[in-house]
């Protein structure tokens, strides 16, 4: 139910041209095609129903070739565009001690904005007990955050100095409405997908914030709105890291620089509560787990009809939708995501497309 209800709702945003989208593709299941598991079949992505609203942006070019993918940009992130927040956001998986803030806090005073890739660069031990003394910290305390930090070194898009044409050109495409699916390739793990999404959602969040003052200081025009999708969220929002997120930032802003979440989980739970309360539609497939519903339901009146609603519900074809979106909870049935589908949607027949394929081959357009 959930992927391809949130691929329907993406279509819909699309299609009505209300917003742009930018979604981050763990899975690489959003942009060029997918599978139905259930039917044993592939389906399409945004990018083959929408060719010309929606760009394909990867982190790892030769899987996407691999998987005969029109992308258009490839997407690297230099060290120096990491902020230390970035950074406590993966403490868990990076295995961060009590005092990694504080060294990297002085490592960033010490060396400026260039401080990670400086750090990384000291291969030497004695480099580092050096530093440590220099800092007033122990060698222990220096050696535990460089070993911690190093595991970044494993994901490829990031680099000691990055070409930053992408990321421009992405903010570029979000600019005239055109919407973008970011995906990860092989690069599917939680950690590459919390800093990726951290980062290029912060630097696009900053934009809008500019864009939408100068318009409200008479300078500029309205940004177009942006919906921003994420997945496993309760690993953006929980109450321990959301502070350390944009996400959180743009939940609190309600939409007041234009950009807002589509937030796609499967533990409601885990996500703060004051974040869950700026969520003012939200869309139920069949729960199981007490907290979670319990979460979803939260402030929501006849919440014990509801949670009888909702263990009645089918698990591939039936949601709930409650808040803003409509006047009462509503039961609905999810549409198959299927030629039916691509036929009301106007789109051009599997063999069209494998004819183009034939002629212009895969890869990059």
């Amino acid at each position: 139910c959930k992927s391809f209800l949130t691929r329907l709702l993406l279509l819909g945003i699309i299609r009505s041209g209300l917003a742009s989208v930018l979604v981050f593709d763990m899975h690489n299941e959003y942009g060029w095609k997918a599978e139905d598991k259930a039917r044993r079949l592939e389906v399409k992505g945004l990018r083959q129903l929408y060719r010309s609203s929606v760009v394909v942006f990867t982190l790892d070019e030769e899987s996407s070739r691999r998987r005969g993918v029109r992308y258009d940009s490839v997407v690297e992130i230099g060290y120096d565009e990491l902020e230390i927040d970035d950074l406590l956001l993966l403490a868990e998986p990076l295995h961060l001690s009590g005092r990694a803030p504080d060294l990297m806090a002085a490592l960033e005073r010490h060396y400026g904005r260039g401080w990670l890739g400086e750090f990384l660069g000291l291969e030497e031990p004695a480099a580092r007990d050096g530093l440590a003394k220099e800092l007033g910290f122990a060698s222990s305390v220096v050696s535990a955050l460089y070993q911690s930090l190093g595991r970044l070194k494993r994901l490829n898009f990031l680099k000691p100095k990055a070409d930053s044409r992408a990321v421009d050109l992405l903010l570029g495409y979000l600019r005239t409405g055109r919407s973008v699916v970011l995906e990860f390739g092989r690069t599917n793990d939680l950690l590459a997908y919390m800093l990726v999404a951290n980062v290029l959602t912060r630097r696009i969040h900053r934009h809008y914030v500019e864009a939408k003052e100068k318009f409200l200081g008479g300078a500029g025009e309205d940004p177009r709105p942006l919906v921003v999708v994420i997945e496993e969220a309760h690993k953006f929002l929980s109450p321990a890291v959301a502070q350390h997120t944009i996400f959180g930032t743009i939940a609190r802003e309600m939409r007041k620089y234009n950009v807002t979440l589509l937030v796609v989980d499967q533990r409601p739970s885990g996500i703060d509560e004051e974040v869950m309360s700026q969520l003012g539609t939200r869309i139920i497939c069949s729960l199981d787990n007490e907290k979670d519903l319990e979460s979803v339901l939260t402030g929501v009146a006849g919440r014990s009809e509801l949670r009888t609603l909702l263990a009645r519900l089918d698990t591939r074809q039936q949601a709930l939708v409650l808040g803003h979106a409509v006047p009462i909870p509503t039961p609905i049935r999810v549409r198959d995501y299927d030629e039916t589908l691509y036929r009301a949607l106007g789109v051009a027949e599997a063999g069209t497309l494998d004819l183009e394929r034939d002629l212009f081959g895969d890869g990059a357009s």
